[in-house]
């Protein structure tokens, strides 16, 4: 991670790679596995431009949220044209950005700053990336009513997601409640005539659900186990997971074993990086193209 191998003296290391045409990277913790690099590389080769795509890990530099204005600055700086944000800066980002699309600051998350003209521009592309997965792997699948676990800056985008799809009942479960009542408060606003409330209990709030979103980060390496116990899930009831590495989750293979349908966090993972694709560098995405890519590096 040339550049950002450390946070003192950071400005001494821009390489060579100031003369790339494209210059991005992912700001998050526990990012290693992450395809992002692969995923927004192999599209601009397929294209005919280079693109370099670098992974800013919190935990391998040794640094928090705190430290994200440095970040930010740097990588502008480097002549990055974008930036991909993930947990846990999602929100933490927004105090630090000059202008947010309307669906951000809807959402009131970003997971991806586009460089422009001196001006830091917030997008969220994930809520279109899961309602795309969704819509795409899901066919047939009853969202009147969904329970979500996890109410942070993914969980206020696929919430925001499956209201937009058309969910008329929306359960939120927080580890912090105070944070589901939040989000439920935010998202009434916006779809006043649907019943969006926070639940304190994960069990109740499955109860009579048609599905469930595991909105955390648990699943992942840095966080393992299911944030939903299995004895939950039963064949009438969807699963969705937006962790995507791994894709496999402790979670998804309980829910297959439960018999209920699986969606996991693979093609969400894809269309938001093609949305995000195109804030960058100007140029339609091929979504077909890039989810062949990730499927093939997944061994999917």
């Amino acid at each position: 991670m040339a550049g950002f191998d450390s946070v003192k003296g950071m400005t001494d290391q821009s390489s060579d790679l100031t003369t790339a045409q494209c210059l991005l990277g992912l700001i998050g913790s526990g990012i290693q596995a992450s395809k992002s690099p692969a995923l927004h590389e192999a599209e601009a080769a397929a294209q005919g431009f280079q693109c370099r795509y670098e992974l800013i890990d919190l935990d391998r530099l040794g640094v928090g949220i705190e430290h994200l204005p440095v970040l930010l600055a740097e990588a502008e700086r480097r002549g990055f044209s974008g930036l991909n944000i993930t947990y846990p800066c999602k929100q933490a980002v927004i105090p630090f950005l000059h202008e947010l699309s309307p669906q951000a600051r809807t959402i009131g998350a970003v997971n991806t700053v586009h460089f422009n003209g001196g001006r830091r521009i917030g997008y969220n592309t994930d809520a279109w990336g899961f309602a795309e997965s969704f819509r795409q792997d899901m066919k047939g699948s009853s969202i009147d009513t969904v329970a979500q676990v996890g109410a942070g800056g993914a969980g206020a985008a696929t919430a925001f997601a499956l209201l937009e799809l058309g969910a008329r009942r929306l359960r939120l479960v927080d580890s912090e409640f105070s944070r589901a009542e939040a989000l439920s408060a935010s998202l009434s606003a916006q779809f006043p005539e649907r019943d969006i409330r926070a639940w304190r209990r994960l069990d109740e709030a499955v109860g009579g659900a048609d599905g469930i979103v595991n909105a955390t980060p648990m699943g992942m390496a840095r966080h393992p186990g299911s944030a939903i116990p299995a004895h939950l899930l039963a064949p009438g009831l969807w699963v969705a997971d937006i962790v995507y590495f791994p894709l496999k989750t402790e979670l998804l293979r309980a829910a297959r074993a439960a018999g209920s349908r699986t969606l996991d966090g693979g093609g969400m993972a894809v269309y938001q990086a093609v949305r995000a694709f195109e804030i960058f560098t100007g140029r339609a995405a091929d979504a077909v193209r890039m989810r062949r890519h990730f499927e093939r590096i997944v061994g999917h």
